[in-house]
């Protein structure tokens, strides 16, 4: 079999752009997830049984469907709800996001139980409020031992991005790259950079969060 990168380097600006599109969407869609399982993770820990209840039914439910199922749906249904259109980018990182966010509450609301009462009694009982002892006690703790977890979220949120473009069409790196395939005929060299890109990408969110974890796992013990 011989080998010819000359699609590659052909190429080279377009697949340039949907790497760029990976790395918004991926980001977007973590900053989005990160932010959502921050609140429903406190509010089903501090916010009593009614709140927890309801918002488990978020949590189960983006949990128990498909990610591509929830792509679909808010590309092709949600803005029939909403009354206006959305792009594919826009669809990608709301619904990428929001599936991220049950999965990031889940481990929030783990590191938040995790850490002792007794912090939150003494902070009580020095004159803090519920809400302060929260964001400068428990969840800087919190978030520090799970970052293991939260790190492995992430590398999902990257490799995610590629079934939005297949789903919804979002000009992100796998979409673009199975344009290039169709019109130079090198799937293998083609898909063999799109997969070393990945891991290039992957591999140094996954060790760098485990090495930050080593790095302060002392501050987050209790």
């Amino acid at each position: 079999m011989s080998i010819d990168i000359s699609p590659l380097l052909n190429s080279w600006p377009f697949l340039l752009r949907a790497f760029w599109m990976t790395i918004v969407v991926s980001v977007l869609s973590m900053a989005l997830g990160f932010a959502i399982g921050v609140v429903v993770g406190t509010l089903r820990t501090y916010g009593g049984r009614a709140v927890d209840a309801l918002l488990s039914l978020y949590v189960d439910s983006v949990r128990a469907v498909p990610v591509l199922v929830i792509l679909v749906w808010t590309y092709f249904a949600f803005p029939l709800v909403i009354g206006t259109s959305i792009s594919a980018v826009e669809a990608g990182v709301l619904a990428l996001g929001l599936h991220l966010g049950g999965y990031m509450a889940e481990a929030i609301r783990a590191g938040l139980t995790s850490v002792r009462k007794g912090q939150m009694r003494a902070a009580l009982a020095l004159g803090m409020s519920r809400f302060e002892a929260i964001r400068t006690i428990i969840l800087p703790q919190a978030l520090i031992r799970m970052l293991p977890p939260l790190g492995s979220l992430f590398v999902i949120a990257i490799k995610d991005s590629a079934i939005a473009g297949l789903a919804i069409g979002v000009p992100e790196l796998l979409r673009q790259s199975q344009i290039v395939v169709g019109k130079s005929f090198r799937p293998f060299e083609i898909y063999t950079a799109l997969l070393i890109v990945y891991f290039m990408l992957c591999y140094p969110v996954a060790r760098g969060v485990d090495r930050l974890y080593r790095r302060l796992a002392h501050l987050g013990s209790s």
